[in-house]
């Protein structure tokens, strides 16, 4: 169990020294290493009316080295921020969008005075956008959203410039406790993608959530999904902006940003060729059709299994076969699923499958994939490469599941491309100004899941358009005259 500092360091220091705590593991997990420190769990607690602030913090579960301030921050090794910075300032030059806008506001500071806690995949974007956040004067505390997605160089560079940060790859026991961390800054606003850190906040801290926090954002579909669900019970308790459901978030991120970095990470895992493989894609909305589209350009032949017609007709007029996932199990090479449901490939599938057959998924949670059936069926199971697991099954096949059943493009490769998450995470810190201005001007906006205006759309893409040197026609008073009257006719 890992001992630490004793004394924190003074609140304003901007880069507090850390020291590393902990007797080493015999064998301590390398960048890049999986820490098998079992499942994580956030069992129901009594529901308390404030974050615990300066209370004791409890201890961390897992075991190894960390480099930690105690309330400050807690990474696996401050030693790696040069590299992290490099990685930062390598997304910062990719990122123009969002760059313009801290350019922006950087001299009017709109957010400070303004505590924000966030929990996303710990990247070198998302480290431009945490910055973004701190240059316009939030204080900012941040953790990861899954146990395999933090990039541990930049988490260490983000807590050598001075962020509250709580998170490191492989954190399954502690996922929870660096969410709590964060909520330890109090803070009135939530930036989330999956929706654990919100649903802690009014799980735990109801009455804090009600009275205290202005308001929030959510990233991704399955996380607006959880917030709707929330809503319609009547259950939310702050106003959350759907980032998801921004035209420049879904109809990019998810679509390029997905299919690219899935099959990054899927490369990674595996350097098989993916020319010639019968491809099973699993859900084809907008993350499925990216990786579709992409699988298909390096040669590969798709299948797409769905539950709505809509969408597997679409597939269908991609020139993709479509069928139930019994069906697919039988032809399929490789396997990814983009549903963001649970059990889409069970025992049954599994028993179904070729000798070989590669499984992954894509999707934010990591239920799509029914481990605890294979490991049923299997007789044995081991890392043959990094982020690739051979379950060897009593009937002989070798199945081999990547990156534990998590998000395979983050926990074997680096996420979604600078470019794309410029406009993602555009849309994060506009809606935080939005919130942000709301509350300054006394304005209470509703306790429900708001959507992005089409002006915050546009405004995003016309900048990445010109930041790309790239022109578009204008309307001329007469078009949009002619637009305009209905009696206009043939």
């Amino acid at each position: 169990m890992a001992t630490t500092t004793k004394k924190a360091p003074a609140k304003k220091a901007a880069k507090p020294a850390a020291k590393v705590v902990a007797k080493a593991a015999a064998k301590p997990a390398a960048k890049n290493g999986v820490h098998k420190n079992g499942t994580h769990t956030n069992g129901a607690a009594k529901v308390a009316a404030k974050p615990a602030g300066k209370a004791a913090i409890p201890a961390k579960k897992g075991k190894g080295s960390f480099s930690e301030v105690p309330g400050k921050y807690c990474v696996r090794d401050i030693g790696l921020a040069e590299e992290g910075r490099k990685l930062i300032q390598w997304a910062e030059s990719r990122m123009p969008v969002l760059m313009h806008i801290r350019d922006t506001y950087k001299k009017s500071q709109p957010l400070k005075g303004l505590r924000l806690a966030g929990s996303l995949h710990v990247t070198k974007e998302t480290a431009v956008l945490v910055e973004t956040f701190a240059a316009l004067g939030a204080e900012v505390s941040w953790s990861g959203c899954n146990p395999l997605s933090t990039n541990d160089p930049v988490a260490a560079a983000l807590a050598k410039g001075g962020i509250s940060i709580f998170a490191w790859y492989g954190n399954h026991e502690d996922f929870y406790w660096c969410i709590e961390r964060t909520i330890d800054l109090k803070p009135n606003l939530t930036l989330d993608d999956g929706c654990d850190l919100i649903n802690t906040v009014h799980e735990k801290y109801a009455d804090y959530a009600r009275k205290e926090v202005i308001g929030g954002t959510e990233e991704t579909t399955t996380g607006v999904q959880r917030l709707r669900a929330r809503a319609a019970a009547g259950k939310l308790y702050y106003p959350v902006y759907a980032v998801n459901d921004a035209i420049t978030k879904w109809d990019f991120d998810n679509v390029y940003g997905t299919g690219q970095s899935t099959l990054d990470g899927i490369l990674r895992a595996t350097s098989v060729m993916l020319a010639g493989k019968t491809f099973v894609v699993a859900g084809h909305g907008h993350c499925g059709q990216g990786v579709a589209k992409r699988a298909k350009g390096m040669g590969s032949n798709i299948i797409i299994t769905e539950v709505k017609a809509t969408s597997a007709i679409k597939g269908i007029l991609e020139g993709y076969r479509v069928m139930s996932m019994d069906d697919a199990a039988k032809e399929g090479d490789i396997f990814c699923t983009a549903t963001g449901v649970k059990d889409i490939i069970r025992k049954r599938h599994f028993l179904s499958m070729k000798d070989g057959a590669i499984v992954c998924n894509t999707g934010h949670y990591d239920a799509e994939i029914n481990l605890e059936e294979l490991a049923s069926i299997s007789k044995s199971k081991r890392t043959i490469r990094p982020n690739c697991e051979e379950y060897t099954l009593k009937n002989g096949n070798k199945i081999f599941v990547l990156a534990e059943g998590r998000l395979v493009n983050l926990a074997a490769a680096e996420g979604h491309p600078s470019e794309v998450m410029d406009m993602s995470f555009s849309n994060q810190l506009m809606c935080h100004l939005k919130l942000a201005e709301a509350y300054k001007a006394g304005k209470k906006l509703p306790n429900q899941v708001l959507d992005i205006d089409e002006s915050q759309d546009e405004f995003i893409a016309e900048t990445k358009l010109r930041t790309m040197g790239m022109s578009m026609d204008k309307l001329t008073k007469e078009q949009l005259s002619y637009i305009n009257d209905y009696n206009a006719g043939t």
